[in-house]
C-alpha cells in the first residue's frame, strides 16, 4: 500500500475468515490441489470439491479410489482437515434398470472409502452448491425443496406486512421471494409441465393478493403488474448465459460453439446426441443446457448478438421479450402450447411459411 509491502510470513495453513482478501488468499492456497489428481476429474468452488470419473472397468474403481487418497493425503500435507464425515457418493448409472446393480457384490466393487476407513455408499441425491442433483439426473427434487422454501417465505411476508399494495407486494415479492426460484435456474431449468407448473403456483398465489389485480386470472396478472412469467425468466437467464459465453464474459466448460456471422446473425450450433442413445438419454439431454442454450439463442433477432454492452443486450432482450405471448403452464387454464420461446418461434416459423404458400396460391 502506498508503494510499501508488508513483512514477508510463512503462511502454515488457513485464511483469515471473513476477510475481503479470503477467498483469494484460500484459492491460491487450494490451487495446486488438482495436480495431486491423475486419473479422474476434480472441480473446486472454494472449499466445496468433487471428484469425477467414468466407470466402466473394475480398474477405474480403483483408479478413481486412488485419486481420493492422493486428496485426502494432499489435505494433510498442506495441514488442512477435510471434513471427511461429509463426503458423500453420487452414482449416475448409464441403464438404471439394469439388474446387475442390485447385487450386493457390485455394490462392494462400486464403492469407496477414506482414511477412517469408513465405506461410502451411493446416495440418491445431493446439494451441490445450492443445488439439489438427484442420481437420475431429475430436476423434480430441486423444484420441490425451492417451491417449498419459496412457500414458506411467502407466507411469512403475508403475515409480517399489513400492507397489500402494489408497490410493496411486488419489492417483497423480487427481493424476498422470487430469489429462491431463479437460483442457478439456467443450470436446472425444468421441461416437465408439472415442474413448471409448480413454480409459476408461487408466483400465481402471492400476485393474487396484491389490491386491484386480485379479480384478474394469472395471465392477465402478469400483464397488469408487468411481470413475466417464471418460466420466461428462466429462458431470458438462458440467453443471457449464451451471451457472456459468445462475449468472453464467463467460461466456456461446456465448449459452446457459434457459427460464423452471416445475414441471420451469429448462431449457435446445437449439438446432436448419439443416433444410438435411448429414448431416456435423449429426453434428458435435450433438456440440458448444451441443447436448450444454443436453440434459445438461435430464436432471438439477428441484431441483438452484435451487442457488446451487457446492460444494453438485457434492456433489448427484455423489449424483445415483451412482444411474445407469455402464457404459462398452470392448473386449470387451457394453453395454446408449453410456452417455451421455442414453440412460440416454431407457431411463427409455420404461419409465415403457410402465409407463404397462401400467397403463392392466390398468384
Amino acid at each position: 500500500m502506498n508503494g510499501h509491502s508488508s513483512y514477508i510470513a510463512t503462511i502454515l495453513s488457513g485464511v483469515p475468515q471473513g476477510t475481503v482478501l479470503g477467498p483469494l488468499l484460500f484459492i491460491l492456497f487450494i490451487n495446486d490441489l488438482e495436480l495431486c489428481v491423475k486419473n479422474s476429474t476434480i472441480r473446486f468452488f472454494a472449499d466445496d470439491t468433487r471428484l469425477s470419473k467414468h466407470i466402466s472397468y473394475e480398474r477405474d474403481v480403483q483408479e478413481l479410489q486412488d485419486d481420493l487418497d492422493r486428496v485426502i493425503t494432499w489435505a494433510k500435507q498442506n495441514n488442512m482437515k477435510l471434513h471427511e464425515d461429509k463426503f458423500e457418493l453420487m452414482v449416475h448409472k448409464y441403464r438404471p434398470s439394469f439388474t446387475l446393480y442390485e447385487l450386493p457384490f457390485i455394490c462392494e466393487q462400486m464403492s469407496y472409502t477414506i482414511s477412517t476407513g469408513d465405506t461410502l455408499y451411493p446416495i440418491n441425491g445431493l446439494r451441490d452448491l445450492g443445488v439439489i442433483v438427484s442420481s437420475d439426473l431429475s430436476w423434480s427434487p430441486h423444484v420441490n425443496t425451492i417451491a417449498a422454501r419459496a412457500r414458506s417465505v411467502a407466507s411469512w411476508v403475508l403475515s409480517a406486512f399489513m400492507t397489500r399494495d402494489r408497490v410493496t407486494m411486488l419489492t417483497l415479492y423480487k427481493s424476498l421471494v422470487r430469489s429462491h426460484l431463479e437460483y442457478c435456474c439456467p443450470l436446472w431449468n425444468p421441461d416437465k409441465i408439472g415442474d413448471i407448473q409448480q413454480l409459476e403456483g408461487v408466483q400465481r398465489t402471492f400476485t393474487s393478493k396484491i389490491c386491484g389485480v386480485k379479480h384478474l386470472d394469472y395471465w392477465s396478472r402478469l400483464k397488469a403488474l408487468n411481470l413475466m412469467s417464471l418460466q420466461r425468466r428462466r429462458e431470458r437467464y438462458i440467453i443471457l448465459q449464451m451471451w457472456k459465453t459468445l462475449h468472453g464474459k464467463c467460461p466456456n466448460d461446456i465448449n459452446v460453439q457459434f457459427l460464423e456471422p452471416s445475414r441471420h446473425g451469429i448462431k449457435a450450433k446445437v449439438p446432436q446426441l448419439n443416433r444410438s442413445s435411448s429414448q431416456r438419454h435423449q429426453s434428458t439431454y435435450d433438456a440440458s443446457f448444451a441443447v436448450i442454450g444454443p436453440r434459445l439463442w438461435n430464436t432471438i433477432p439477428s441484431s441483438l448478438p452484435q451487442i457488446a454492452d451487457l446492460d444494453e443486450f438485457k434492456f433489448k432482450l427484455t423489449d424483445y421479450l415483451k412482444t411474445i405471448p407469455d402464457k404459462p403452464p398452470v392448473s386449470g387454464y387451457s394453453c395454446a402450447n408449453r410456452n417455451s420461446l421455442l414453440e412460440w418461434h416454431s407457431n411463427k416459423a409455420e404461419a409465415q411459411l403457410l402465409g407463404r404458400s397462401e400467397s403463392l396460391m392466390t398468384q
